[in-house]
């Protein structure tokens, strides 16, 4: 696949193997101004950068070689793996985010993502439970690529998972209260699923932040942190989907 070569010194100086490539993690810029986001991801100060770059016309940029380390992920967290820059191909898009004006990523955009996606996967045989976004391994910190983001239309495309759920079925559901055990047994299939733990649900502010991370992924046309009905049976719908995945 042809890319342009837009170098960014923000890397790790030693090569890594490709076997340590687990993961692919999707980014918004949250920069208003395209040329600014990538200023910003190739210059030295920020110390920040991804594998690849997307533009809005759709173009693909190369920012830093595969079996190098970019600092793209900070501070993160799924399953076992601690700080997912060491595992993963960081993936930024250009979108000026929620802070300005939060748009639809373009059909050249997406139709880029799917490419360069199904190459990576199928290089380093990424698993469909191992693509993600920023949100889900930092969901203290991050809330991109966002509720925009397709994820249901790209696992359709085999990028990623969604879950097998009638969405009138679905619909019914949502804003039904659930008791504290049902509230346990959501962050608990959270957990299964790859999140991040929290020892104690009713320390809100960590429950909203994971919630609201999960239904940026998973139940993207309302973004609440509030758990419900429609969020627990989705994300018992997934472990399901996953097992089956396994």
């Amino acid at each position: 696949m042809n890319t342009t070569l837009n170098y960014s010194p923000n890397f790790d100086p030693k090569k890594r193997k490709k076997i340590k490539i687990k993961f692919i993690i999707f980014h918004y810029t949250g920069i208003k101004k395209e040329l600014d986001a990538i200023k910003r991801l190739t210059e030295t100060k920020s110390k920040v950068s991804s594998h690849y770059f997307i533009k809005k016309n759709g173009e693909i940029l190369t920012l830093v070689p595969d079996l190098y380390t970019a600092w793209h992920a900070g501070i993160s967290k799924w399953k076992k793996y601690k700080s997912l820059n060491k595992h993963s191909i960081g993936i930024e898009i250009s979108n000026p985010g929620h802070n300005y004006r939060y748009i639809k990523f373009s059909n050249k955009q997406i139709k880029s993502v799917c490419k360069l996606s199904k190459l990576l996967i199928k290089k380093y045989k990424i698993k469909p439970a191992c693509i993600l976004g920023h949100s889900d391994i930092a969901p203290n910190r991050k809330i991109d690529p966002g509720e925009k983001f397709p994820w249901k239309y790209l696992s359709k495309k085999k990028i990623g998972y969604w879950h097998g759920l009638n969405q009138n079925y679905l619909l019914s559901k949502r804003n039904i209260d659930v008791d504290k055990k049902e509230k346990i047994n959501f962050i608990k299939n959270l957990h299964k699923i790859g999140y991040k733990k929290i020892k104690n649900i009713t320390e809100n502010k960590s429950t909203k932040f994971i919630t609201s991370a999960f239904q940026r992924r998973f139940r993207q046309d309302l973004v609440n942190g509030v758990i419900d009905l429609e969020c627990l049976l989705i994300s018992k719908n997934l472990l399901k989907k996953l097992y089956e995945l396994s």
